[in-house]
């Protein structure tokens, strides 16, 4: 089945993942307005990244998978009926979304050739593999446009003008006024909630050492969960950090991210949030497949990462004990900030 691109006035993205992989799908919404500025874009989400889809200014409509899980079949395909999409990309492929989609009459169901169950409910099958790719996970998800006539996969340049993503909100006053402007603030993001391998807490604390207090401002975020394995790390702060960790919401969050200079992490949803905004988005990453920079490193005009360069395997069976992220050492992140300012 040829696609008609002229006649496809509304595109329903599903992502329906962590905050970090929908972020790098903004800008796949980004070149599609551009190319189909007629039509509207839907994004189909769970709850949790609403806060940030909704601040895309390519997204028209926002949809919420945890709504639509909610309903039983007919629920899910009449759900789908009511937003009327011409075209649906599975960017995250999802059987019951895939199902619902067929059902639901979508007339364009495009999704990977490399899950089974889009070969009987998807009508355009686009054959690459996440797993085994050289490409970035940002302009992956471009492969799902080749039906269309549109091979182009856009380097990370230009992915980074691509990303929409505004925020115009503040946050709490009494963080804000705690930011100076004086003094170059960065966010450490230490945890990941188990999502990534992680640099260790002493690297984290011997950077803000290293980094001089007249010139350097540090807030400390993550979840409420990591409260407790961050403990004692918080207790032993240094005069110029602020505790922020389980106080902000990520509408509180985004908004502090906004006004900051920038952030070190390892690959987090935040990182790559600071990247979209176009701050300096620092990442820590394992040289290990496929969770290495070339796949997930920061997309924007300001990130940078570290990776020993080498290929290792070691910690693939205990994560906990990855030595390549702690040979990444402190005084060469702090090297690359001191040159910031």
């Amino acid at each position: 089945m040829n696609i008609q691109a002229e006649k496809i006035k509304k595109i329903l993205i599903s992502r329906t993942d962590a905050i970090g992989d929908v972020v790098l799908t903004l800008p796949l919404a980004g070149y599609l307005k551009e190319k189909f500025p007629h039509a509207s874009l839907a994004f189909l989400g769970k709850t949790y990244t609403y806060p940030v889809i909704s601040k895309c200014s390519h997204v028209d409509e926002f949809y919420n998978y945890d709504t639509f899980s909610g309903f039983d079949a007919d629920g899910r395909i009449q759900f789908l009926k009511d937003i009327n999409p011409d075209l649906i990309l599975h960017v995250f492929p999802r059987e019951d979304v895939a199902s619902a989609a067929r059902s639901a009459g979508i007339k364009y169901r495009i999704g990977t050739s490399h899950r089974l169950f889009h070969w009987w409910t998807c009508n355009q099958l686009v054959s690459f593999s996440r797993k085994n790719s050289a490409l970035h996970e940002a302009q992956l998800n471009f492969q799902l446009l080749k039906n269309f006539g549109l091979e182009e996969i856009p380097t990370l340049d230009k992915i980074a003008g691509l990303y929409g993503l505004a925020v115009k909100d503040l946050p709490p006053e009494h963080y804000l006024t705690w930011i100076n402007s004086a003094k170059s603030t960065f966010i450490i993001h230490p945890g990941s909630n188990a999502s990534a391998r992680e640099w260790s807490l002493a690297h984290y604390r011997d950077l803000m050492r290293y980094l001089p207090s007249a010139k350097f401002q540090f807030a400390i975020t993550g979840t409420e969960s990591e409260q407790d394995q961050l403990q004692d790390f918080l207790s032993m702060l240094p005069a110029n950090a602020i505790n922020l960790v389980g106080k902000l919401s990520l509408d509180e969050l985004l908004a502090f991210i906004a006004r900051v200079d920038g952030i070190v992490s390892a690959s987090t949803g935040p990182l790559h949030i600071a990247a979209a905004l176009g701050k300096h988005a620092i990442g820590i990453y394992p040289p290990i497949r496929p969770m290495h920079p070339g796949r997930w490193a920061p997309a924007g005009v300001h990130s940078k990462y570290f990776c020993v360069e080498r290929a290792c395997n070691d910690c693939r069976n205990n994560p906990k004990k990855c030595h390549c992220m702690n040979e990444i050492s402190s005084a060469s992140v702090a090297d690359y900030m001191l040159a910031l300012v």
